[in-house]
């Protein structure tokens, strides 16, 4: 199995028997990353949509919770939503006012 980036995910809790190699910048030379990498993001966005419907007012579908200009004054006018990390930096600064 080949991952992207620098290191190999722990899987030892889930019992699966291979060998993983890290590949730096594989979705851009290794074709089955670069596939996993369009799958995701395919399902990512699919996803940003729903939750752009059920969340309105934060642009989702747009930017995708990337931290843009639109969705930090979306996050400053509306507050975090209950599927905004806690963890992201946007929320918390917000939260440390």
């Amino acid at each position: 199995m080949v991952v992207d980036g620098d290191r190999c995910p722990d899987l030892r809790g889930l019992r699966i028997a291979c060998t993983i190699e890290p590949v730096v910048g594989g979705d851009a030379t290794v074709p089955s990353i670069s596939a996993a990498s369009i799958l995701a993001k395919c399902a990512r966005d699919e996803f940003m949509q729903e939750l752009d419907a059920r969340y309105p007012g934060y642009g989702l579908a747009g930017h995708k919770g990337y931290p843009t200009e639109a969705h930090v004054a979306a996050l400053r006018r509306l507050g975090a939503s209950a599927v905004h990390r806690r963890s992201f930096g946007p929320v918390q600064l917000l939260r440390s006012r």
